[in-house]
């Protein structure tokens, strides 16, 4: 009822059938991506997830590479026992950033000791807590409440009264929830 009579012919902006392509003046340029860059793809997902800088995945790949086992698997339970995702996990914190943020500065504890950096890798057994102080307690328990339909992975054990979580088994391969494959990201850091 409000277009234009331009919209009665074949050259309406509103109904253009031929826009299916990506944005910019050279699209018809762009082209498949390489294997390099389908491999560096999948590098950049998992970095971006969890928050790692360059040498800080390498320094993760390189102990998964010493470790038993697929390398690839390996790596992605490594980047999932890091202490910041352990605590977004449990609901401690509502972004991966911000559960970096609770760490650095000092309100999370591992088994009764101050832990205040975010590749701490947690072990089978390790007891996280918060803070004794009201203002921590109350953060996290303001997340915990608007935690509404995100479940505590099942490598982690939660108890909402007192603020604490545990681990009870190392993570698996299907803990890890971005679909990203591993054995790219292998071919690419092995080079």
């Amino acid at each position: 009822m409000l277009k234009g009579i331009r919209c009665e012919t074949a050259k309406c902006p509103m109904e253009r059938q031929w826009r299916n392509h990506p944005p910019g003046m050279h699209t018809w340029r762009r082209g498949k991506a390489s294997n390099y860059g389908i491999r560096l793809r999948e590098k950049q997902k998992v970095k971006r997830y969890y928050g790692l800088l360059e040498r800080q995945f390498m320094l993760t790949f390189r102990q998964a590479e010493r470790s038993r086992g697929n390398t690839g698997e390996q790596l992605l339970v490594l980047l999932e026992r890091r202490l910041c995702n352990a605590i977004w996990k449990l609901g401690f914190a509502s972004s991966p950033r911000a559960a970096r943020m609770l760490v650095t500065h000092g309100q999370v504890y591992v088994n009764g000791r101050r832990v205040n950096r975010p590749s701490y890798t947690v072990k089978t057994g390790d007891r996280i807590s918060v803070k004794d102080r009201e203002s921590s307690r109350t953060m996290v328990r303001e997340q915990l409440a608007d935690r509404d339909a995100r479940t505590v992975q099942p490598w982690l054990q939660l108890n909402a009264e007192r603020l604490e979580g545990q681990v009870v088994a190392l993570p698996s391969r299907d803990s890890v929830q971005i679909p990203v494959e591993a054995q790219l990201i292998v071919e690419l850091c092995s080079r």
